[in-house]
C-alpha cells in the first residue's frame, strides 16, 4: 500500500511540474483557421518568453483578452499570430499587411485577404499586433476590443497539435 501511495504522489508531483510548463488548451473558435480548427487540442509553452526577450514573428500566441467570456466566468483567452512587436509600423491596405513599408508574404491566411484599413500604427514598447488566419471573422487588433497585447497579458506560445490525431505536428 504504501508503494502505491508513493507511486500516485510522484506522479502527482510531475503532473504538477508540466503543468508549470505546459498549459493545455482547446481552440474555441475559427478565426485560426486554416492554421487550426475548432476543437484542436494544443500545448502552450508557458515559459517560452522567460528565455527570449519578445515573441517574435509568427508565433501563435495564447493571451489573456479583456473580453469577457460568454458564460460570465472571467476574460477570455485568445489564440493568434504575432504580425507586428515593438516600435513596427503596421499597415493594411487594399487586403494587404504591410510591416515597416514591406508588404507581407502570409501563406497561412485562410483567404489570402486582410480586411481593414490601418495606417501608420505603430506597436508600443512591451506590445504586438496580432491577427488570426481566418481574417474575415477574427477579433484582433485591428479590432479596439482586442487593440494591440501587453506582454505581460501572454499566457504562453502554442507550440504543438495534439489532436486531432492525424493532425499533430509542431506549430
Amino acid at each position: 500500500m504504501k508503494e502505491f501511495i508513493k507511486d500516485i504522489l510522484i506522479a502527482l508531483v510531475i503532473v504538477a511540474a508540466i503543468m508549470v510548463f505546459i498549459k493545455p488548451t482547446i481552440v474555441k473558435e475559427s478565426s485560426m483557421e486554416s492554421t487550426l480548427h475548432e476543437n484542436d487540442y494544443l500545448f502552450v509553452n508557458r515559459q517560452a518568453y522567460l528565455t527570449a526577450d519578445h515573441p517574435d514573428y509568427g508565433d501563435i500566441i495564447v493571451f489573456q483578452s479583456h473580453i469577457q467570456r460568454d458564460d460570465g466566468k472571467g476574460e477570455k483567452l485568445l489564440i493568434k499570430r504575432v504580425i507586428g512587436v515593438e516600435n513596427d509600423v503596421i499597415d493594411i491596405h487594399d487586403g494587404v499587411v504591410y510591416r515597416n513599408g514591406k508588404a507581407l508574404e502570409e501563406p497561412y491566411t485562410k483567404e489570402g485577404y486582410t480586411e481593414g484599413d490601418i495606417s501608420n500604427y505603430k506597436v508600443s514598447e512591451n506590445e504586438v499586433f496580432v491577427m488570426g488566419d481566418n481574417r474575415r471573422v477574427s477579433l484582433d487588433s485591428r479590432s479596439s476590443e482586442v487593440g494591440t497585447v501587453s506582454e505581460d497579458s501572454i499566457v504562453g506560445k502554442a507550440f504543438i497539435r495534439l489532436y486531432p490525431f492525424n493532425k499533430i505536428k509542431l506549430l
